[in-house]
């Protein structure tokens, strides 16, 4: 792994993650996200698209971007993995260190609704 791939990442605020439908199509999803070490850790809801499309090919591209998805430099490609228990918790901490007040109202608002969600944690190539 090269600091270079990772540099863009360190002062944005959100990153697209590209993911593939089964016919290869791409689709991409502007998100919040933490860095840690070589890994960059996103979440979404347990039923989401990407999480679907993630679990059925690892492979994703990602780029820093906007709050809209506008990208914001070069995409990188990535491999996606679906966190077990204390990696979650981890990439939770992680997010809430860094969107603090913004992230702990989603977490209370996902608790209320009964929401399943996932922690991802993106490896660049």
């Amino acid at each position: 792994m090269t600091h270079n791939k990772l540099t863009p990442f360190l002062n944005a605020n959100y990153l697209n993650l590209e993911s593939y439908r089964k016919n290869g199509t791409p689709v991409a999803t502007p998100m919040w996200f933490a860095l840690q070490n070589d890994s960059l850790y996103v979440y979404s809801l347990a039923n989401a698209g990407k999480v679907k499309r993630i679990r059925n090919n690892a492979r994703v591209r990602v780029v820093p971007c906007d709050m809209r998805g506008k990208p914001q430099g070069e995409w990188v490609e990535g491999k996606a993995r679906i966190l077990d228990e204390p990696g979650a918790k981890l990439g939770h901490r992680l997010l809430e260190e860094k969107y603090g007040w913004m992230k702990r109202i989603g977490n209370i608002y996902s608790r209320l609704m009964k929401r399943d969600r996932v922690v991802i944690a993106i490896d660049l190539a």
